[in-house]
């Protein structure tokens, strides 16, 4: 009668109207727990058995731990004055032990600490005098089987063999999470279940109430294990419904056909100075097949560092641009649009610079738009890419403002994907004529798993290059531990002068710019090392008057003026006398940037970047037909694991087996991430490292279910669950669709 009373409340529910709000704002703060669904879905981190003590050994430092032990010795010291006694604990798990220290109120706890007695003891590591420590710790003590009136949070703590470990912090340990969990679940009304009911049949899955029921209090093992399998296909599954809708509705609207007819693209192929690789080929008859047809192609490609995609997709663009539409090319920063901007003209030569000045009617012109262009040639590229002139048009964001209209655009052509979000991408897509959408290539150098294909980019097909082009040599690359080897630093700077005086280039790359501005660009910060990384401006300085002084050195990074930074590429890249020979520089050159003489890549401070961030910036030398040399320099600990980071970019220059062994060592984190930005799920138990069968089973059963009921009119729980994690945002972007 008691249970029948209680309010039911919905997943969508505040916590504060149920737990009140000083126990929600504790949530809030400690994991962005804001609702009822979030707080259940705060799944334990594993299951301490009342029979089974944890194993101390394995403690680390520093981290907050809840551990299951027993109480082997007390003792309290007494206060002086009108100070307070002082306890000291030790628990041990039959191997190792654990101290526990209260500086106050020892009287107190000893009343209640006894020696034998078990519990849960949660707080921060800490080590004094060599042993390692917990100060102040939270506790939970397993009550006797004669003691009727512990307080019901310990009994119910303790009512099953199988005892949720959660996620805590040092105002919320495990027991009061659990307790909050167990309050929430006796009100909870669980309306519709996210998964359809045909789809829980065909893969035998439990409802989403027995879900939660058995992993946050579980009575056997088996109960864990189906709850786990239940809520990992769910994710995947709702996951692949967001991405098979987006599909779905990128291609709802026809994209005009733009056949392959026309001299531009059979006079480019007839220059170009080198033969495709078969990969190239390959992947080029894909694109041509697919922007003759009337639905829009939405295609990635990715592949290896100088694989040759962007001559692939300017086959696409001219493909295009010869039926009469335009192209646009999409460019994060103004480097890589500069650098774009360059190699393209380099490439198409005559061709483009329009039929008036060429003298060829097939000729094209080829414009570039960033913010930092003066206002009356801005003014000119926006006219001429509205009046059509401008047959392909390469630029930054400043192509996604509402002046830059298009007569006929016809291809969107996106480089380095990741920088962009789905809905930035769509805003330039949308620029076509009305009723249409333009076809769509996203590029990135940063070779993808295929598991992390189908999960990130899921609603687009995907082409791959994996020969690199002829003449490309493999890139040496070593690292060199400064601190233990400080003569091989010495041989660093020795061989940069060494090919400075052949007419080489050399990049030296620092994590961060430096001076007294606030960082925007420090690298990865999983390094082992305790000082500031080390930064452009000081590494520069320190370069000039000592090992490189007889070398012409400058600085590059994002607080340059984009007039400034490719005026320095282009000293950089030339052979004339003056010219730059080394650039200091942050990961503002970590993509698409092109110098034929570069030769050489000193990353500092390797350790704080990350692997695909090494091999990109790898992927700068040995472009021309010359070797390419990596030299990775570290701080780090022989034996930590950004060293063993750094040894296997050094072992392979095979992108795609790095891909897998950062997806290995990152996990996934927010797996959709900017990328897909707008979703606000992380996989909180899908590895899609470890679990591609359940993606690959979720993503054919999500895609039929889609293209049955695209609104998912019949399943109103998924729906429910794919407005939860795509936000209002992508919701609009997919009703707009």
């Amino acid at each position: 009668m008691v249970k029948d009373s209680v309010p039911k409340v919905l997943l969508s529910t505040r916590l504060g109207a149920v737990l009140g709000d000083a126990t929600a704002k504790a949530l809030t703060a400690a994991f962005e727990i804001n609702d009822v669904e979030g707080l259940l879905r705060h799944y334990p981190r594993r299951y301490a058995e009342r029979g089974e003590l944890t194993d101390l050994a394995q403690l680390v430092p520093g981290e907050h731990a809840t551990v299951m032990a027993e109480i082997s010795r007390v003792n309290e010291i007494p206060g002086r004055g009108k100070a307070g006694s002082r306890l000291e604990v030790t628990v041990t798990d039959g191997t190792a032990n654990l101290d526990l220290a209260f500086f106050a109120h020892g009287r107190w706890h000893r009343s209640k600490l006894k020696v034998g007695a078990r519990g849960l003891f949660a707080g921060k590591v800490g080590e004094f005098r060599g042993r390692r420590q917990l100060a102040h710790p939270e506790y939970a003590l397993i009550p006797e089987a004669d003691e009727e009136d512990v307080a019901s949070e310990i009994a119910e703590t303790f009512a099953n063999a199988l005892i949720p470990v959660y996620p805590a912090s040092a105002k919320l340990p495990s027991w009061r999470i659990a307790r909050a969990i167990a309050i929430v679940m006796e009100q909870v009304e669980f309306e519709d279940d996210s998964l359809p009911a045909q789809i829980k049949t065909k893969y035998n899955l439990i409802s989403a109430q027995e879900a939660f029921t058995k992993i946050h209090k579980p009575i056997t093992k088996p109960d864990i294990a189906m709850a786990i399998e239940r809520f990992r296909f769910e994710e995947a599954f709702v996951l692949q419904t967001v991405l098979a809708q987006r599909r779905l509705a990128a291609l709802a609207i026809p994209a005009i056909a733009r056949t392959r007819g026309g001299e531009l693209l059979d006079q480019f192929d007839a220059q170009l100075p080198f033969e495709l690789t078969p990969g190239q080929i390959q992947v080029a008859d894909q694109l041509t097949a697919e922007i003759r047809e009337s639905q829009p192609m939405n295609r990635l490609l990715h592949g290896e560092v100088g694989a040759g995609k962007t001559v692939v997709a300017l086959r696409a663009m001219l493909q295009v641009v010869q039926a009469g539409g335009q192209a646009a090319l999409l460019a994060p920063t103004s480097v890589l649009a500069n650098q774009h901007f360059q190699s393209i003209s380099k490439l198409l030569g005559e061709l483009g610079i329009g039929p008036l000045l060429s003298g060829n009617p097939v000729a094209t012109k080829v414009a570039l738009l960033t913010g930092s262009l003066p206002a009356a040639a801005k003014r000119q590229v926006l006219a001429e890419i509205a009046n059509g002139e401008a047959g392909i048009v390469i630029g930054t964001h400043a192509l996604l403002e509402e002046q830059a209209q298009f007569r006929d655009l016809g291809i969107v052509v996106v480089d380095e994907q990741h920088r962009f979000g789905v809905e930035q991408r769509d805003r330039l897509r949308e620029r076509a004529q009305a009723g249409t959408r333009p076809h769509l290539l996203v590029m990135t150098a940063t070779p993808i798993p295929r598991t992390v294909a189908m999960t990130v980019f899921g609603d687009l097909d995907v082409s791959q290059l994996t020969t690199l082009p002829a003449g490309r040599k493999e890139i040496a690359t070593h690292v060199v531990a400064s601190l233990e080897q400080p003569a091989h630093l010495a041989r660093v700077w020795q061989r940069i002068v060494e090919e400075a005086k052949l007419g080489h280039r050399i990049f030296i790359v620092c994590p961060r710019i430096g001076g007294d501005q606030a960082e925007d660009d420090v690298a990865d910060p999983s390094s082992d090392q305790k000082r500031p990384p080390l930064a452009v401006l000081d590494v520069l300085e320190k370069l000039q008057a000592g090992p490189l002084a007889e070398l012409k050195l400058a600085a590059l990074h994002g607080r340059l003026p984009d007039e400034e930074k490719s005026a320095l590429m282009a000293k950089f890249n030339s052979t004339q006398p003056g010219a730059i020979e080394v650039l200091v520089c942050t990961t503002v050159i970590e993509v698409g940037v092109d110098v034929p003489i570069a030769t050489m890549m000193v990353v500092l401070d390797a350790d704080r970047f990350g692997i695909a961030q090494l091999h990109q910036l790898r992927g700068r030398v040995g472009r021309g037909g010359l070797p390419g040399l990596c030299v990775l320099v570290s701080e780090a600990e022989p034996d930590s694991v950004a060293r063993a980071r750094l040894a296997a970019v050094a072992a392979t220059n095979d992108g795609f087996v790095l891909a897998e062994v950062d997806l290995e060592q990152r996990r996934e984190g927010n797996i959709l991430g900017a990328t897909q930005s707008g979703l606000k799920s992380k996989l909180r138990l899908l590895e899609v490292t470890k679990h591609a069968e359940v993606v690959e089973v979720a993503r054919t059963a999500a895609f039929e279910l889609v293209a049955a009921d695209p609104q998912l009119r019949n399943h109103a729980g998924l729906q429910q669950a794919v407005a939860t994690i795509v936000g209002e945002e992508g919701a609009d972007w997919l009703d707009k669709s």
